[in-house]
């Protein structure tokens, strides 16, 4: 953790919607006049998209049916701890980007699905801001968590994280039902490992939850409305929450435990700048005390 040189980080499931978050966090920033440095976690993967099917082949040929994007041996764990800790000691760090498309690609003048080279983030930055799958791991060999000053868990119930994932690897990366379903089963290993302990390092969590039938995920239509859903909002520390400003203000909730907070799921954006906005406003003032 740093004073001076903070790290938020959005940590959460392929699908689980921790891009939506990134987007409320920019809105934040522009009205804060905060200047952040963006990291995007698939940068931190250890093998771009031709090299990854490549070891998918391999590590299947060898009878390995759970080598994954979650887990250790895909991605550069020790890397990104010593990106977390380089920036708060000094507010920079090596990054590069992962380029996701074309419309990513062409300014670089590479293909998608390849890494551009490394290079050092910009100067005179605010605060670095993360938005991946391992934002918060603990492993025996690092542990990327402690670096963060806010962390953030956005983790829809699994039926939903898997509709949601399901409804946009079809309709944004032509694949089938059957091949999303290979990679949800793949990926089962390293989720229960690496991804859901993450959650146990967070300071805030959201979880959408539906009030529709989501009891078959795989034959969905379409992804459960924010209306159609109910917002679990959970604080490791409730201590300096004012839980009696955020009932009044997100109409509709109520608190389920102590640290707990029940909203309408449609409110999520509205929770999230009432809750950020003020824990940012302290992350800025420290800084300019240190």
């Amino acid at each position: 953790m740093s004073a001076k040189h903070p790290v938020v980080v959005v940590t959460g499931s392929s699908g689980a919607g921790t891009t939506s978050v990134m987007r409320t966090f920019q809105q934040i920033f522009r009205r804060e006049h905060v200047e952040a440095a963006f990291v995007d976690g698939d940068s931190f993967h250890r093998y771009d998209r031709l090299s990854m099917k490549q070891e998918l082949a391999r590590a299947l040929a060898e009878g390995d049916h759970t080598f994954s994007h979650f887990g250790a041996d895909a991605n550069l764990f020790e890397e990104l701890e010593t990106l977390f800790r380089e920036y708060g000691a000094t507010g920079t760090g090596s990054v590069r980007k992962y380029l996701h498309d074309d419309l990513e690609a062409a300014p670089y003048g590479q293909p998608p699905g390849t890494f551009t080279e490394w290079e050092d983030l910009p100067s005179g930055t605010d605060l670095l801001f993360y938005e991946g799958l391992h934002g918060a791991v603990v492993t025996e060999k690092v542990n990327i968590a402690q670096y963060a000053d806010l962390l953030i868990g956005v983790v829809p119930v699994i039926n939903l994280e898997w509709i949601q994932k399901l409804q946009r690897d079809k309709a944004q990366r032509g694949y089938s039902t059957e091949a999303v379903t290979e990679t949800i089963l793949r990926r089962m290993h390293d989720y229960v490992n690496y991804i859901c302990p993450q959650f146990s390092q967070t300071h805030v969590n959201f979880q959408r939850v539906p009030v529709v039938d989501t009891s078959n995920p795989f034959i969905a239509r379409t992804i459960p409305a924010p209306d159609e859903s109910m917002l679990i909002i959970r604080f490791a520390n409730p201590r300096g929450i004012d839980f009696p400003y955020l009932l009044s203000m997100l109409h509709g909730s109520f608190m389920s435990r102590p640290n707990t907070i029940v909203c309408p799921g449609g409110k999520m954006d509205l929770a999230m700048q009432l809750i950020f906005t003020p824990m940012l406003w302290r992350l800025m003032e420290r800084r300019k005390k240190a």
